[in-house]
């Protein structure tokens, strides 16, 4: 393959608890990315790790200064962390990648030749994906409740890792809402879009960050903020009631003056206020959810703060 001295690429990566990860990653990346562009830059997000991961990246910055920082106020979540590392990208293309080193690097160069056939976005598909069951189940689960409610066709084998042009970084920079889901973004935009399989690798340094209690957060949210199907199903659920309510009251019209059988009231009422009282709470933790996704976008908080980058290192 032929190096292009004039293209400047990119790499974001989000990091979490995987400082021991972080010279491994950024040697194998450094010589993947040489065989394809001159230069080159790797963006680290620091996004409050627990462990001793911000020392280390500025550590690296000072051996190579093409390796940069960003140091968050506090854990903003791995997809703002995603959008602090574009919003300080440069380069002609860029590539979003995992710090777990389960994202290969040696894949970029196949995603980049991709790239070149006219593609602005290429993913990387993990045909084979090195986790355990249940994290695989769970990611499943989450495509196809999120397909179901936004009636979109989603592919469980895509996750973050990525090529993208710099139109796409600018089309996505544009995009501020306060819950962030970067392959979703993408896919929404429409720009011409590819995958590739590539080797998908087993965690070798910690463990991933997403509970169950995350995953259902994520799940809901991401619903929420991409469609407003739960609001009609609430709707027709709630005539669906209201008309098997008249049904069964016409019923008992026609038992007690027609056929004169008397009518239990009691149990049928109490039923009845006990259930109808559930779907309405249920009906208003619904309407609620979105009511709060509106509040959190009206007050235009921005996506995440600065606490340093290593920028401000190399001045002190």
């Amino acid at each position: 393959m032929v190096k292009n001295d004039s293209t400047l690429i990119s790499i974001v990566i989000p990091v979490y608890g995987c400082a021991r990860n972080l010279e491994e990653l950024c040697q194998r990346i450094i010589e993947t990315v040489h065989t394809i562009a001159a230069k080159y830059e790797i963006i680290l997000v620091n996004d409050a790790s627990p462990d001793l991961a911000w020392e280390t990246i500025v550590t690296l910055n000072r051996t190579n200064h093409c390796i940069k920082g960003i140091n968050l106020a506090r854990n903003f979540g791995q997809h703002h962390a995603i959008t602090a590392g574009l919003d300080y990208a440069n380069g002609d293309w860029v590539v979003v990648m995992d710090c777990d080193l389960q994202d290969k690097p040696e894949e970029i160069i196949r995603l980049f030749q991709k790239s070149q056939e006219g593609y602005a976005v290429v993913f990387g598909k993990r045909v084979t994906r090195q986790d355990h069951w249940w994290k695989k189940k769970t990611s499943q689960l989450f495509y196809r409740v999120y397909d179901y409610f936004t009636g979109a066709t989603s592919d469980h084998t895509v996750a973050n890792f990525c090529i993208i042009s710099k139109k796409v970084v600018h089309g996505f920079r544009q995009m501020r809402e306060q819950h962030r889901f970067f392959p979703l973004f993408l896919q929404w935009m429409g720009y011409p879009t590819a995958s590739i399989a590539i080797d998908h690798d087993a965690r070798k340094q910690g463990k991933s960050s997403y509970s169950l209690k995350k995953l259902i957060t994520l799940a809901t949210d991401t619903i929420i903020a991409q469609s407003n199907k739960p609001l009609r199903l609430s709707i027709q659920f709630g005539f669906l009631i209201s008309s098997a309510s008249f049904i069964y009251g016409l019923y008992l019209f026609i038992r007690y003056f027609f056929l004169e059988q008397p009518v239990a009231g009691w149990t049928s009422v109490m039923v009845s206020i006990y259930f109808i009282g559930g779907l309405i709470f249920f009906n208003f933790g619904i309407l609620g959810l979105y009511i709060g996704k509106i509040f959190n976008e009206i007050k235009g908080r921005p996506l995440y703060l600065i606490r340093e980058t290593t920028d401000d290192s190399q001045k002190s």
